[in-house]
């Protein structure tokens, strides 16, 4: 069933041309992933659709009764309200016996969430990502507008939106340029690209062979074209008149060719590996260990680089990722142990956050104040020609940053980065606002480059291309060692919790478990669900314990606060919150089995009926 289309619609920014009268449907059951260089037009494309911006021609033709939910890139909340209350304002719950609130709880912890009665003013960019997510994904709709989900999601948190959106009922249409995620969820690719939009039916791995085999085709027309112009073009010389039907057809076929549409090829952001002599010393890491207040991140971890490392870094989000690289950098200094840098080393510090950029300055000015030449395996290069392969024109060069896209931001903060030629270059979530085309070329590089690598990223796919040892962040501020990229991390990680399993269930045989496993099986199952007289106490009572739970930490945050210089109070206090917060998890995953049991039992009674 047809849901919503967009019908010849055109949008341009001063001279710039987004859409050029490009249409699109959205069926029941498409799930689509957008994709297209940054400033193409992808986050503008969904705000159209969503209705929160008008095309300059043309027009979205929804569907009566077609709910449309839009989780926007920079999301934007009622201060005066708390997080739930900002994620269940104006909702309703998906059915009658379903609570909405607890639902919202439910997600929110799934998204290391737990603290809901805060303020969203206190919430870093991250969390205001998955507080926003959660607010979306929350009420049912047909469509599901997503612009740039699994930013900010660690490795856990993608794999439960990835869950979630393979089980989704409705149609969704999201920008991400997480490319296994692309490949997990999306039955469907939209490519922008010079202001059309190309439909391919394919997750990402297809649809770059079907792309592929478009640009040969259409190469293939191209220079088919030009033979016929130039051709045609000698005839015209050559002084044809209009003097017969046959003739004046020949004429007006020159004219279109002559004022045809040219096929471009893709510009694509290259750049040849840059970097400064690095000694034999290069970085070592002595017995290192950090924590705030009593949050232990990481303790006794050494490791010492060698010129060609390919590190990569995962983790939850809170561990301390970016904390261990500010440390590498210099930026921080550990409580215990130290850093100890070699006198040739050179860093390039690619920070999750762009450092400050001047909105007055001009593209080119901002890569000249690094260099106005640099000198690659090809010779001499100037700015403006690194810029060019950066996708920057020459017109775009001379635009102020302020003009820019946060995606064109980021692309243009990563040249900077390259540009200063560092040995050791460290990268914190490089993958967050970069297109895949830029994410591609930047691998593409890291591949020649001869300096070292240290990524920390949840991009999954980036990991796996250019990691050959990952550092995983565990319990206990445990930084763990494992060889290969990001699969074999997680086949490793796989195997060694199916052996602990093995042995846990080989330790538990016993004859009362023995006894108690046959007289379940010889039970004959009832074929009528119910809760049990404790099950159904449980449940009455749970979500009154939930609150108390989470009113008492609430208090606990501000106790905390102003016993930050009697320690022996902070660390009891600290001490509480860990088990509260322990406690809040497990009733949290009880409610939710609980709520699941209730609402089969109901859909049972209603199948009844």
């Amino acid at each position: 069933m047809n849901l919503l289309n967009v019908e010849k619609m055109s949008k341009s920014f001063t001279d710039k041309v987004l859409f050029d009268k490009v249409s699109l449907g959205i069926s029941d059951g498409d799930k689509i992933g957008v994709i297209g260089i940054n400033g193409t037009g992808k986050s503008t494309l969904l705000k159209i659709i969503a209705g929160l911006e008008e095309p300059d021609e043309g027009g979205v033709v929804k569907g009566k009764n077609i709910r449309v939910e839009y989780l926007p890139q920079i999301p934007e909340f009622d201060e005066s309200l708390n997080i739930l209350e900002n994620v269940v304002k104006d909702k309703k719950a998906r059915e009658e016996y379903r609570d909405l609130e607890g639902e919202a709880r439910a997600m929110l912890l799934k998204l290391s969430i737990s603290d809901v009665t805060g303020s969203t003013a206190a919430l870093s960019g991250g969390q205001k990502k998955r507080v926003a997510l959660v607010r979306t994904l929350l009420t049912p709709a047909e469509i599901l507008i997503l612009d740039e989900p699994t930013n900010h999601l660690d490795d856990a948190m993608a794999e439960w939106l990835e869950d979630y959106l393979r089980k989704y009922q409705g149609a969704f249409l999201m920008v991400t340029h997480d490319r296994y995620f692309l490949d997990k969820v999306t039955n469907k690719i939209i490519e922008i690209d010079k202001g059309s939009l190309y439909t391919y039916a394919a997750n990402y791995t297809k649809f770059l062979e079907l792309k592929a085999a478009r640009e040969d085709m259409e190469a293939a027309t191209e220079r088919k074209k030009k033979s016929l112009y130039r051709m045609d073009l000698e005839w015209m010389l050559r002084g044809a008149r209009a003097r017969s039907t046959k003739q004046k057809a020949h004429i007006m076929r020159f004219e279109e060719l002559k004022n045809r549409k040219v096929i471009e090829e893709d510009k694509a952001v290259e750049i040849n590996a840059l970097s400064s002599r690095l000694g034999k010393k290069t970085i070592e890491i002595n017995e290192i260990s950090k924590s705030y207040g009593d949050k232990l991140l990481f303790k006794d971890f050494s490791y010492i680089m060698l010129k060609g490392d390919r590190l990569g870094i995962v983790g939850p989000n809170g561990s301390g990722k970016s904390t261990l690289l500010k440390i590498i950098t210099g930026i921080l200094k550990p409580d215990v142990g130290s850093v100890v840098t070699g006198e040739t080393v050179k860093i390039g510090y690619f920070s999750q956050e762009n450092e400050y950029m001047d909105q007055n300055l001009k593209v080119i000015d901002y890569i000249r104040n690094v260099a106005e030449y640099i000198e690659t395996a090809d010779g001499t290069t100037t700015a403006s020609q690194m810029l060019e392969r950066f996708l920057f024109s020459g017109s775009l060069q001379y635009s102020l940053i302020s003009k820019l896209s946060g995606g064109e931001r980021r692309r243009l903060y990563l040249l900077k980065v390259l540009m200063e030629a560092p040995n050791v270059l460290i990268l914190d979530e490089p993958t967050n606002d970069l297109d895949i085309t830029t994410l591609t070329i930047l691998e593409d590089y890291l591949d020649t480059y001869d300096g070292i690598v240290l990524a920390v990223s949840h991009d999954r796919f980036f990991l796996d291309r250019i990691a050959d040892r990952i550092f995983a962040f565990e319990a206990g501020g445990v930084i763990r060692q494992y060889e290969g990229g990001f699969t074999d991390y997680k086949e490793k990680v796989l195997e060694e919790r199916t052996a602990e399993d093995k042995t846990l269930s080989e330790n538990k045989g016993s004859i009362k478990n023995t006894e108690a496993s046959d007289a379940y099986k010889a039970k004959p199952k009832e074929a009528k669900l119910k809760l049990s007289y404790k099950e159904q106490r449980e449940y009455d009572t749970i979500e009154t314990e939930i609150a108390s739970l989470e009113e008492r930490l609430a208090d606990l945050e501000g106790e905390i606060e102003t016993a930050s210089a009697d320690y022996t109070k902070l660390n009891t206090l600290m001490a509480e919150k860990e088990q509260l917060e322990k406690s809040l998890e497990e009733k949290m995953e009880r409610w939710m089995y609980l709520t699941e049991l209730v609402g089969a039992i109901q859909e049972q009674k209603d199948g009844m009926k």
